[in-house]
């Protein structure tokens, strides 16, 4: 570690007019010849959960055999270079196993709740709080996010019924902060890249300042400039990087925002929103790996997309509408083109991780000091199956990796959730339906 007299607290922001900019954890931060145990660089575990809708191909998810070491599944080869802290968790049951109705609403609101969501078509929905929240009562208290809620699509415009018998509350969410508070989730980059580092005024001076295409890092450069003059030859790269990436995720949100306001004639529209899936998925995970790194949040979840996703994917040959050809028939064409679905979701998730394993943090890398699940509320589509449920965990957080836990057939996915609380010291003593903890770390 290179020992400086600079001396840095973790909580430092780099503040200009309209901008402030977290800094990443640099060496600085961390007192000479202090034990790592009692300093800044201690590892934050930090938690996130990764959800993708309309069911999967088990058969293409699930590894043959439980235990070490397992060969991976067509859907998961993707994450094979994260073997090595990587475990997949088998035989899960969403709420009210073998019940059908409601199934795409039960999906979403039961995902990390373990609950089973209170039937009504109208806006008084009841489920129960998310394992999400609960880690955030225990680690995100002293952060200014205590969490993160992000999404690709804008789901607020769902009212009524959206599958059977329940509200489309229910698919709009997958983060509870009570049973009857469901937490909103973000689906525009620039609304999150502005809550992360500044930027406000009205309407207005938010949009001149776009059309002069002003970086909020222009606000801060001078004390950015002052402050890596008195750090180590690490720390003025890394905080070089860390500034460099921020730019660039600005920038791209800064293209979207110029396309759409030459492409679009709806005013309501927000900007900033790219016109390509896969890039407004790979912003909200860079700016979630961002936040991560600048210790802005230590829990979040992403809906990647909704359920009842009608999205198509030409640039893989799937031009019918998700939701359709999950609908599967049994038919093997279909069967491919979910199972592609599927494994291009795992690509880019894949890609969020491998963003987490070469960023520094501490003694280690944001992947070492983190504990992510990806996974869905849904098994196979065809009959909107409660179970099994696909799911994998990924990070330092997970113990031992490379490891297949393969759970007694239909255990509740709230004793996942319970585990996994318990081991962020929450003192909850059951989730949604759980009647247990299990073996996993």
């Amino acid at each position: 570690m290179f020992i400086t007299k600079k001396s840095l607290p973790r909580r430092t922001f780099l503040r200009g007019v309209g901008a402030t900019v977290a800094l990443p954890l640099l060496d600085a931060m961390v007192p000479a010849l202090t034990a790592q145990s009692k300093t800044a660089a201690k590892p934050l575990m930090r938690f996130g959960a990764v959800f993708v809708p309309n069911g999967a191909i088990m058969e293409q998810w699930i590894p043959s055999a439980p235990g070490t070491g397992f060969e991976f599944s067509p859907i998961l080869r993707p994450l094979e270079t994260f073997r090595d802290q990587l475990v997949v968790v088998s035989n899960l049951t969403r709420a009210n196993p073998g019940v059908v109705e409601g199934d795409h609403a039960i999906s979403a609101a039961g995902f990390l709740t373990g609950a089973y969501p209170k039937r009504t078509e109208a806006e008084d929905v009841s489920a129960g709080v998310s394992v999400d929240q609960l880690v955030a009562r225990q680690i995100g208290q002293e952060t200014p996010f205590p969490s993160l809620e992000l999404a690709t699509a804008d789901f607020t415009g769902y009212i009524g019924a959206c599958t059977s018998g329940f509200s489309c509350g229910y698919i709009n969410t997958i983060s509870w902060s009570s049973p009857t508070t469901p937490q909103p989730m973000e689906f525009n980059p620039r609304t999150v890249f502005e809550r992360m580092f500044g930027r406000p005024g009205t309407p207005e001076q938010r949009h001149a300042r776009r059309l002069r295409n002003l970086s909020v890092l222009d606000a801060i450069s001078r004390q950015a400039g002052d402050i890596q003059r008195e750090l180590g030859a690490r720390d003025r790269a890394r905080l070089d990087e860390y500034l460099q990436n921020v730019r660039e995720i600005e920038r791209r949100i800064q293209r979207a925002a110029a396309y759409n306001s030459t492409n679009v004639t709806t005013a309501e529209l927000p900007v900033g929103i790219p016109e390509s899936f896969e890039e407004h998925v790979t912003l909200m995970y860079e700016l979630l790996a961002v936040a991560y790194q600048a210790d802005l949040t230590r829990v979040a979840t992403f809906m990647t997309d909704r359920e009842l996703s009608a999205r198509t994917y030409p640039q893989l040959g799937v031009n019918e509408q998700h939701h359709t050809v999950s609908h599967h028939g049994n038919d093997p064409n279909n069967i491919a083109q979910v199972a592609r679905i599927n494994t291009y979701h795992s690509e880019l998730f894949g890609r969020f991780l491998e963003k987490l394993r070469a960023t520094p943090d501490g003694d280690g890398s944001l992947l070492d000091h983190s504990l992510v699940f990806y996974g869905g509320g849904m098994g196979n589509p065809n009959q909107h199956a409660s179970d099994p449920l696909p799911m994998v965990a990924v990070g330092g957080g997970v113990g031992k990796g490379h490891r297949h836990v393969q759970l007694a057939p239909r255990t509740p996915v709230g004793n996942l959730w319970l585990t996994v609380a318990q081991k962020y010291e929450s003192p909850v003593e059951r989730i949604g339906e759980s009647n247990g903890t299990i073996d996993f770390f």
